[in-house]
């Protein structure tokens, strides 16, 4: 529950409030659920897992993105991750500090940054990933598994509708 009401007193009243506006109720109950799933499994896992290690979501994603896809620059962290370069520069400073990635200047353009882990990064992220994974599991328990294939494939296709052409 994210506020005060139930996801079901919520639609309800929304409900009431559309009265005979022409609107697609069940699309509208689709993102917004959406939303709210999306920032409770957020502060699911920020609070079991990512906040005993010193972490926000935010610096657990540049982590998670450094190591999948490392070496990568600070532009394509950014991008797959979803926010600005400026709030990308201040994690990356945070994480430097505590030795956990490196960043360094791309040889085939100056003006480029890479970011790489380092040794405590990967290290970090071995550990890490599995109790990561561990709440992911816990999260959709209670989706049946034979389910859980069709959830993923419908959430890929909302994300891929919207967002732009590359």
């Amino acid at each position: 529950m994210a506020g005060p009401h139930t996801l079901t007193e919520t639609e309800l009243m929304v409900q009431s409030k559309i009265g005979d506006l022409q609107l697609d109720f069940e699309a509208m109950a689709v993102c917004s659920n959406l939303f709210r799933a999306a920032n409770a499994v957020r502060n699911h896992l920020e609070g079991t897992v990512l906040q005993p290690h010193d972490l926000t979501w935010t610096a657990f994603v540049v982590l998670w993105v450094t190591w999948i896809w490392e070496p990568i620059e600070t532009r394509q962290i950014a991008d797959e991750g979803g926010f600005s370069k400026a709030t990308l520069s201040g994690v990356l400073s945070t994480l430097e500090k505590r030795d956990l990635v490196s960043r360094e200047r791309s040889e085939s353009d100056g003006r480029l940054v890479l970011v790489r882990l380092t040794p405590a990064g990967r290290k970090l992220m071995k550990k890490l990933f599995p109790l990561f994974n561990e709440q992911e599991r816990a999260v959709v328990n209670e989706i049946a598994k034979k389910d859980r294939g069709l959830a993923a494939d419908v959430l890929r296709t909302m994300c891929t509708t919207a967002s732009p052409p590359a």
